[in-house]
């Protein structure tokens, strides 16, 4: 990302957005999900094994959806993980690595996959479904900026830049300040904006208490929309987001 468009992009973080402290409910969240029936998959369409890979967001890893990953193989589904340890590498090499990752799902079960997506990770999820329609049937994308990848708090966007830098100081696995318009990350670029191919499905939660992402961001025109009330981080164990989410895996 260049100067002039972290500018650009802190400039339009400063319209209005939810209180970043509303992000605070989290564990507030997780524990009305232990709580709500749902936890225990009733109430909700159970999966019939399908493979789904799950994609921690940005500044998060895998262990991040550990607790979805429970409740998706209690319900039928078989979580996979993306094996991401940070997600805040180059957007081209982590939807490569989503890609191969996804290559040796399909091989194993003959059937193609669903993909579960976190904020960043339902953006990665959206461009692995453009480039490979015949390894993925379908995306959920939790409170991700579908739109506009940069659509975030401004003390995030200060985080992304953080990191922008460091990763062109040469900070391995980082992403660099090139990966916006560079060569590197052009097609994933494309493809995270690109229409949905025919056969496969988006659905794209969000929340207008969202305090990281602005939920308008969230809109996508290829997707089907389900608004819940949850914080960002919170999506990852909140009972009606597991509501929406076994709704759109069925």
């Amino acid at each position: 990302m260049t100067v002039g468009q972290l500018t650009g992009a802190l400039g339009s973080s400063l319209r209005p957005l939810p209180p970043i402290w509303r992000e605070g409910r989290t564990p507030l969240e997780y524990a009305a999900l232990l709580r709500d029936p749902v936890w225990r998959g009733e109430g909700v369409p159970h999966g019939d094994g399908r493979q789904t890979l799950l994609v921690c967001g940005f500044l998060a890893g895998d262990p991040s959806l550990a607790t979805m990953a429970r409740w998706l193989k209690r319900t039928g589904h078989r979580p996979v993980r993306a094996e991401l340890r940070w997600n805040v590498g180059c957007l081209g090499a982590t939807v490569d690595r989503l890609e191969e990752r996804s290559e040796e799902m399909v091989a194993e079960s003959g059937r193609r996959i669903a993909v579960v997506g976190q904020s960043r990770g339902g953006s990665c999820a959206r461009a692995l479904a453009v480039r490979r329609p015949d390894l993925v049937e379908s995306v959920v994308a939790l409170g991700s900026p579908l739109r506009n990848q940069l659509d975030v708090h401004p003390g995030v966007l200060a985080q992304v830049g953080l990191i922008g830098t460091l990763g062109t100081l040469g900070v391995p696995g980082f992403f660099s300040n090139s990966c916006r318009s560079g060569d590197c990350c052009a097609t994933a670029n494309a493809e995270a904006v690109a229409p949905l191919p025919s056969g496969v499905s988006l659905t794209s939660i969000y929340s207008r208490s969202d305090g990281i992402v602005r939920w308008r961001s969230c809109l996508d025109e290829y997707a089907d929309h389900v608004e819940v009330s949850a914080s960002h981080i919170g999506m990852a164990v909140s009972a009606p987001v597991y509501r929406a989410v076994a709704r759109a895996l069925a």
